[in-house]
């Protein structure tokens, strides 16, 4: 039951506006950040362990050799696997973030900027920490995120010219999704092309929830766990919550740099990660 609210000289009692219940924009980053450092601890520690175990030398034909390593190797191979699968719940978080903060930004450009500053910064920390070197052939995912979001502003801009018709909108809605495609895959920045045309399904569906999460299961329907990320967007009420937002910029960068340095520790620095 609401709670009232008397006003002075008032004799009726008006109920107060009940808080929305739900997850907050930064309890989602939040959850989006556990699982991204719980998949990275798993490719760039683990996935170097099983290396080192002897998994890239085995032979899928010799069932005897591979039963042994299995039960050699259960642990860390189980660890590895489960953590990887945890792990895809974070970027369609970072999608359905990546939306909402382009729907109520004050300053698109300066969010495109923040975009693409930090993946610039991003770079160095995670080729060292996915590929043991300095490695420009495959690109972290604020590339992908920063193409996903001008390819937005590109149907912004489509949206806006209502004199035109509706087939010439088709085909321009088109070709920008293309463009944002074809970026994507020749950068090779991580999930590419994919991951641009998952952030437009959400885009595209954004007006009604129900709507947007069942195009975000199917347009991430490749990644088998990933669908799970929207049961907690399905609980999203619109708020913003706490102000971690250069929080939630920086730890991509520096997380990646700390786990480079202990695996770097662990004798493992020049092997590249699973």
């Amino acid at each position: 039951m609401a709670e009232e609210m008397n006003y002075p000289g008032m004799g009726t009692q008006i109920p107060a506006k009940k808080e929305r219940s739900g997850i907050s924009g930064s309890t989602l980053k939040i959850i989006a950040i556990v699982t991204m450092l719980i998949d990275h601890i798993g490719a760039s520690v683990l996935g170097r362990l099983l290396q080192t175990h002897g998994i890239n030398e085995l032979n899928v034909a010799d069932i005897s050799a591979l039963t042994q390593w299995m039960a050699d190797n259960s642990v860390l191979f189980w660890s590895y696997t489960i953590m990887r699968m945890i792990g895809r719940v974070a970027f369609p978080i970072f999608c359905f973030l990546l939306i909402q903060g382009f729907l109520h930004t004050h300053d698109v450009k300066k969010y495109a900027a923040r975009l693409f500053a930090f993946a610039l910064i991003s770079e160095l920390p995670f080729d060292l920490a996915f590929k043991g070197k300095i490695d420009f052939s495959y690109q972290n995912v604020f590339f992908t995120l920063f193409i996903g979001l001008m390819t937005m502003i590109a149907f912004r801009w489509i949206e806006e010219h209502t004199d035109w018709s509706g087939w010439q909108r088709v085909i321009l809605y088109i070709a920008a999704l293309v463009c944002g495609i074809v970026v994507a895959e020749l950068l090779q920045t991580d999930y590419a092309g994919k991951g641009v045309v998952c952030i437009m399904a959400l885009y595209i569906f954004r007006k009604t929830k129900v709507q947007q999460i069942i195009a975000g299961c199917v347009a991430f329907c490749w990644e088998l766990t990933a669908p799970i990320a929207f049961l907690p967007i399905a609980f999203y009420n619109g708020k913003r919550g706490l102000k971690i937002k250069y929080f939630f910029y920086a730890f991509y960068p520096v997380h990646l740099l700390i786990l480079y340095l202990v695996v770097c520790l662990m004798g493992m620095g020049n092997m590249p990660a699973m």
